[in-house]
């Protein structure tokens, strides 16, 4: 029987808690909605995610510099950025389950069902016709897929244009018409659709008021934006050159749910590209092959990756596209590569008075640069990279009989613990002390771990549940021949090799520069 993609969810999200990858918040005080702790491991492994973003970026880039800008901006800021008028998401309540939903995701979850049922004709056909069919003829000729897709794309059309302006009585209208219901209770009984804004605010110390008010950043990318002349001038950096920062954002969601794919305090990782006026467009498509190709270095299969293109652009943006993954609830978004054009940088310079204008030599003149955007959340990228790991698999036991082990299949360079080391007994003073040593030699280089207890069995199955991709076992013939056993987590393959040569081995193949 196969087991269901929600079933797999659930157990990944089980073993994030048993294995020390994530915790809910509080959770002694019965927890807090949609905000998580990463533990051990999690932490390790999301430092690691980061690390790789940072290097290709910044260290593989010469004109690509780094920045970690406060929390705590100037209020004036989010004013400049459009956030206080106009960071809202549509929100609708269901009056008999008592959720909130976001309109537009209803709304477009009901749209991907029509099409989904367009595209079942579509594989029916291309099964009983064979190599023989002819697709795009199908796709135009045939009157249910016709019907389907005519459907998807008048209410696709219906809702950017109800989104655009504002227009939450005909998100509303939309609702009605598909017939959506709560996805849990099936109720139809919604209320009116209106505006949630997202920004959470504070007050600056003991003022009260207008005066006072501090807001939580809802994205990073406003820290970079008025910091450009800053960076530009101390780096002497020249058009073309961007700016990344890794850093915490928060969000007051609606819905905060699927783990961590969507929570109210979160990490981007974000780079802002600043070009020439005319020549967004080239860097753009730059960068959406370029970031596409990052994601496949991790041995993500092409199929679990796509380019989605915004309908629905934001105001600041002339083109826009997602990078989604088939997460185990489906396609949703990783990563937005974004055409900003000068919306920001010029909207900074009107507010605060302040020139923020890059003096092209060559051209000898003076402009606001355009900026393109890549934009990444790193909670996210660590569930696509688990969910991508997660497997279950048959293998042999020490008996040759089958059994079933959980791995974390996960790329070396990433992994929270490169090696553990393992004595075959615990009991044996000269193995530990051995052991001791060999720990000693390897902890200096990468994340390792000691471990004695339980069968040597139950040791690696422990290890293949972390995603260790090694494991050193002391036995004693090392104590004769000064040789361990090494074993690859995803092959199983056991080889003797010199402890001498073990972190030269381990680094090697570890390395970041599999990667790149």
């Amino acid at each position: 029987m196969a087991i269901s993609l929600e079933d797999v969810f659930k157990k990944l999200v089980s073993h994030c808690k048993e294995y020390g990858f994530i915790y809910p918040s509080s959770e002694i005080y019965d927890g807090l909605s949609a905000v998580y702790d990463y533990g051990p491991y999690g932490v390790e492994l999301k430092n690691n995610l980061k690390t790789y973003w940072w290097k290709s970026m910044v260290q593989m880039n010469e004109n690509i510099v780094g920045l970690d800008a406060a929390i705590f901006m100037h209020p004036k800021i989010w004013k400049a950025s459009g956030h206080v008028d106009a960071f809202n998401d549509p929100l609708v309540d269901n009056k008999d389950s008592k959720k909130r939903f976001r309109a537009d995701v209803l709304i477009e979850d009901a749209i991907d069902k029509i099409t989904a049922k367009a595209e079942k004709e579509v594989e029916k056909a291309r099964s009983r016709f064979g190599e023989s069919f002819d697709e795009k003829l199908y796709r135009e000729t045939n009157p249910r897929v016709s019907e389907y897709l005519k459907k998807s794309s008048e209410y696709n059309d219906r809702l950017n244009k109800a989104m655009t302006e504002n227009d939450m009585v005909a998100l509303k209208t939309i609702i009605d018409e598909l017939e959506i219901t709560d996805p849990d209770s099936g109720s139809r009984n919604w209320t009116e659709v209106r505006q949630f804004n997202l920004m959470f605010n504070t007050q600056l110390g003991n003022i009260a008021g207008e005066e006072g008010k501090l807001y939580l950043r809802p994205e990073t990318a406003q820290g970079i934006f008025v910091n450009f002349l800053n960076v530009q001038k101390t780096t002497r950096q020249k058009i073309p050159f961007g700016i990344a920062q890794i850093g915490k954002a928060f969000r007051n969601e609606i819905v905060a749910r699927q783990f961590i794919f969507r929570m109210r305090e979160f990490e981007q990782m974000e780079m802002q590209f600043f070009v020439k006026p005319g020549e967004e467009m080239n860097w753009y498509n730059h960068w959406k092959s370029t970031r596409m190709k990052w994601h496949l270095a991790l041995g993500t299969p092409a199929s679990k990756l796509r380019f989605h293109d915004h309908e629905n652009l934001a105001h600041y943006a002339n083109a826009a596209v997602d990078i989604q993954f088939d997460f185990p609830f489906g396609f949703k978004e990783l990563e937005g590569i974004h055409s900003r054009t000068d919306f920001d940088l010029k909207s900074h310079q009107e507010l605060s008075g302040k020139k923020l204008q890059y003096f092209d030599p060559e051209e000898n003149e003076n402009y606001v640069p355009y900026v393109v955007e890549t934009s990444i959340g790193c909670d996210r990228m660590f569930l696509a990279i688990l969910s991508q790991a997660y497997q279950e698999e048959t293998v042999p036991d020490a008996e040759g009989q089958d059994a079933t082990r959980i791995v974390l299949k996960l790329h070396p360079a990433l992994a929270p613990v490169k090696c553990a080391v393992l004595p075959l007994v615990k009991n044996k003073p000269e193995l530990v002390d051995l052991s001791k040593q060999v720990l000693g030699k390897l902890k200096s280089s990468f994340q390792c771990q000691y471990d004695d207890k339980d069968a040597i069995g139950r040791r690696y199955r422990r290890q293949d549940a972390i995603g260790t991709p090694y494991c050193v076992t002391i036995d004693f013939d090392s104590l004769s021949d000064g040789t361990v056993t090494l074993r690859d987590r995803d092959s199983l393959q056991q080889e003797r090799i010199s402890i001498d040569d073990l972190v030269k081995t381990i680094e090697a193949r570890i390395s970041w520069t599999n990667l790149f």
